[in-house]
């Protein structure tokens, strides 16, 4: 699974990139395929402004139709424009007289008429061989002579490139300079833009604000696939290589979780584990009244491993229920002496959800307790929320052990999946408040609401509370102040060997009573 995983991961990155330097290039080629279309639509307005202009000049004259006037303000008006070759005026279809001067000429067939009234003549007979062709667009009496092929005459720098100008409509023919397919309109709808692929371009059309014209441009999909290519060729490398380094990770990672495992096995061999106790204080008083018995590991050159890393590894590889075992044993070494001259201290030890898939670990629980002489009110468990995964084992352990007076606490409580439900479900004598929640206390965040919720939730379950993590005498008063009646932390005590925890516990216990013993003089 590892090396499908390693693989994947390798493959992944470059087949990611291929998409985005398609998606780049794609982005890239219809940007500029509409600045083409832009520059056609311009030309396109463009036209319509000046002819539209020169129309309205001729009629706001008030000058007679081919009158010396009339012809004069048209020679104005031609050369002042760009785009127009020639304006005159036109009578049963021909030229009466216009700018150019002349006999009267034949425009021959319309080719359409738009709902605007403007007449379009799409092919002249003006046009003579060697000369570009000319158009006509007539309106009322008047007309204006243009190069057809004006629109479209748009320098582009990409060989193929197709550009039109098409009627809303769909009335005439198109003009065109490739090849324009008048089904692209479809695309376009009853918006302004449209930017689409079909089986040979990139296309864009877009629809004139001002007139009932469509510009229309399109670049040969082998343009696409060039600059796709041109941006896989940076892309492809460094995700191939970013697909190696996470590969190469997910391999090393593996064999540290492999080499992890067999260095567990050999810990357990070589009785590499050892414990610390962190004390459990009654808030109200500060007594000492238990401690949590927390798992250590020191390899043979001496450096130290935390929890955080083996205990993971521990529970994949099924190694856990051993080192539960050997924590019992730690403990029975450490602690039998001290459990069986104080009764009323507790050692809290934490169980996995390996542990509480049968009552086996009840039976290992009560041989150490018989075996150092000790009472069952000398342990609590501490099983944390993901010992719930199997609910129905886990309660029949959880009962097992109450029917044996080992009290359970739920550690590490709102950091994983449990509800209410899981809680009211099952017998339970502690509630253990996680540091998260407890680091929030004072600091305004949301999350410092969550621990009062808790302590509401606790008491009315009639469970016992034991906050953990605190490092600062307002913590402590906060929840002092809650009713919460257990606590550890930094603030109490760092966690210790037992011969330390010990050696602290009777200087407490002799400072108490040397207190105790000034109040009665002082009585």
């Amino acid at each position: 699974m590892t090396v499908l995983l390693a693989l994947g991961v390798v493959a992944l990155p470059p087949w990611l990139a291929l998409q985005e330097a398609r998606r780049q290039a794609y982005v890239a080629e219809s940007e500029q395929v509409r600045r083409y279309a832009m520059d056609v639509l311009r030309r396109t307005d463009g036209t319509a402004q000046q002819i539209d202009a020169a129309f309205r000049q001729l009629k706001q004259s008030g000058f007679a139709p081919c009158s010396a006037e009339s012809l004069d303000l048209m020679r104005q008006i031609d050369l002042g424009s760009s785009y127009l070759q020639a304006v005159g005026y036109v009578r049963e279809g021909s030229i009466v007289c216009s700018s150019m001067g002349g006999a009267p000429m034949a425009l021959g067939q319309p080719g359409y008429r738009t709902s605007a009234g403007v007449t379009i003549y799409q092919d002249i007979p003006l046009s003579r061989p060697g000369q570009l062709p000319l158009m006509a667009v007539g309106r009322d009496d008047q007309v204006a002579l243009i190069h057809r092929d004006l629109p479209i005459d748009v320098w582009t720098d990409v060989p193929g490139v197709a550009l039109g100008v098409l009627h809303v409509g769909g009335l005439g023919l198109p003009i065109a300079r490739g090849p324009v397919d008048p089904a692209w309109l479809q695309k376009l709808g009853t918006g302004f833009e449209a930017r689409f692929t079909d089986t040979r371009f990139v296309v864009s059309v877009l629809r004139s604000h001002k007139t009932q014209f469509v510009a229309v441009a399109a670049v040969p999909l082998a343009e696409l696939d060039r600059r796709a290519d041109a941006i896989a060729r940076r892309l492809v490398p460094a995700a191939l290589l970013a697909g190696l380094v996470v590969a190469l990770a997910i391999l090393m990672l593996a064999r540290r979780q492999l080499s992890m495992e067999a260095a567990l096995r050999s810990a357990l061999r070589r009785d590499e584990f050892f414990l610390c106790y962190q004390p459990i204080v009654r808030l109200q008083t500060g007594e000492w009244v238990g401690a949590e018995a927390l798992l250590r590991w020191r390899r043979a050159d001496g450096t130290l491993v935390g929890p955080d890393l083996f205990i993971p590894v521990a529970e994949q590889s099924k190694l856990i229920t051993r080192i539960t075992e050997r924590v019992l044993r730690l403990v029975a070494h450490d602690a039998c002496h001290f459990l069986t001259v104080h009764p009323d201290f507790h050692i809290a030890l934490n169980l996995s959800a390996d542990d509480l898939h049968s009552c086996a670990i009840v039976d290992r629980l009560c041989v150490m307790i018989r075996d150092c002489g000790a009472q069952p009110a000398n342990l609590i468990v501490e099983i944390t929320e993901r010992g719930f995964l199997n609910l129905s084992s886990a309660r029949e352990v959880i009962g097992s052990l109450r029917d044996k007076g080992i009290e359970v606490a739920i550690d590490d409580f709102g950091t994983g999946y449990s509800s209410l439900s899981y809680l009211e479900s099952l017998d339970l004598d502690f509630l253990k408040i996680d540091r998260s929640f407890i680091e929030a206390i004072g600091t305004g965040a949301p999350i410092s609401l969550v621990v009062g919720h808790i302590i509401a939730m606790a008491r009315s379950m009639g469970l016992r509370m034991i906050a953990e993590g605190i490092e600062s005498e307002a913590q402590a008063a906060f929840l002092r102040e809650r009713g919460v009646e257990y606590a550890q932390g930094f603030l109490f005590g760092r966690p210790m060997s037992f011969a330390e925890l010990v050696q602290r516990f009777k200087e407490r216990e002799h400072a108490a009573l040397v207190q105790q013993a000034r109040a009665g003089a002082d009585a």
